[in-house]
């Protein structure tokens, strides 16, 4: 009987060893395993975070961003982010992500050359004025890239697909940098490009020297119309290198003004134009550049008399709105004025 018992007890024991090991490679030990897992979770954030961010899947805190709307929650590094405005095309690309989807640029279509090869395959999802919200929801993005400016209408719509974030203006390249930096969780890279961006700035004013500062105009012919651009894409970009504007041209409240005839071309006088054509019927736009730039009001501008009239790029020097464009301003002003790097 008690060799039976003994017997009995052992073959217990054995039983309860066997499930406890069972329990233990089942995950019965929860908070160990919970504790590896966050462990590794934040092995893997940590490795994100040095890459520059590439997982929304990691656990990673949820953070609050603030911008033109108000607040989002976003959590951790969103993966699949859409860009409904070119400038924040351009920076996302310069972040070094591929958007899941963007909208069609306005020149140049489907989206602009210098960016083609970065985007190639990328589904354009309607107008910068009018994204088809379907096609947005379909990609289940991460993160929506908006502004304010275009976009506040359907801002509570763009919310409910996914976490949006609105830019208060278009033009204002390093507020896009900036928000989209903190959107996407790679404010290290953000804040790398601007360093970078002003190392160049002070680069450009150090080789020119005492040429500066210059008195520029920033002028736009179309198919009907002629325009004055005053603080905007380009105009901010000037006015970092070290330029100045006309009298009037430093308004920051508006884009510019319409000129209503060519009694108002001595409006556009100063040491140098920056002139682009805009638009896709180049007939049309030649002809109408012909008409204005012939009048003495034009010959007489200082600029024209001076040959310091300079043609440059429309994507680069306005519709863009991005990063890489700022650079290439950047660069055709070192181009023009023969420094070198």
């Amino acid at each position: 009987m008690f060799k039976l018992r003994n017997k009995f007890l052992g073959f217990t024991a054995l039983l309860l060893i066997i499930a406890v090991l069972a329990g233990c490679a089942a995950g019965g030990t929860s908070e160990g395993t919970a504790n590896t897992g966050t462990q590794a979770g934040a092995a893997a954030g940590a490795n994100q975070a040095a890459d520059g961010g590439t997982d929304a899947g990691t656990g990673e805190e949820t953070r609050v961003v603030k911008h033109a709307m108000g607040e989002t929650e976003i959590k951790g590094t969103p993966l699949k982010v859409v860009t409904l405005f070119q400038g924040a095309t351009d920076v996302v690309v310069s972040l070094g992500v591929t958007p899941v989807g963007v909208v069609e640029s306005w020149v140049q279509q489907p989206v602009y050359e210098y960016l083609r090869a970065d985007l190639e395959g990328v589904p354009i999802l309607g107008q910068e004025t009018q994204p088809n919200l379907e096609e947005i929801h379909k990609l289940q993005p991460d993160l929506i890239l908006a502004t304010k400016t275009r976009h506040e209408d359907i801002y509570e719509q763009l919310s409910q697909i996914a976490p949006t974030v609105m830019t208060e203006t278009l033009y204002d390249w390093k507020e896009t940098l900036a928000k989209t930096g903190e959107a996407m969780n790679v404010q290290d890279k953000s804040d790398q490009l601007l360093a970078d961006w002003e190392a160049r700035v002070a680069d450009f004013k150090q080789k020119m020297g005492d040429r500066l500062p210059i008195e520029a105009t920033i002028t736009n012919f179309r198919a009907d119309q002629v325009r004055i651009f005053y603080m905007g894409y380009a105009g901010k970009i000037l006015k970092d290198l070290g330029f100045t504007r006309p009298p009037g041209h430093d308004d920051e409240a508006t884009w510019g003004v319409q000129l209503a005839s060519k009694e108002s071309i001595p409006d556009m006088n100063a040491d140098m134009i920056f002139n682009f054509n805009s638009g896709t019927d180049t007939e049309a736009i030649q002809k109408n550049y012909e008409e204005w730039t012939k009048s003495k009001l034009w010959t007489n501008l200082d600029a024209v008399k001076n040959g310091k009239l300079v043609q440059v790029d429309e994507v680069a020097w306005n519709s863009a709105g991005g990063y890489k464009t700022a650079n290439m301003v950047l660069d055709d002003l070192y181009e023009y004025f023969e420094l070198k790097e």
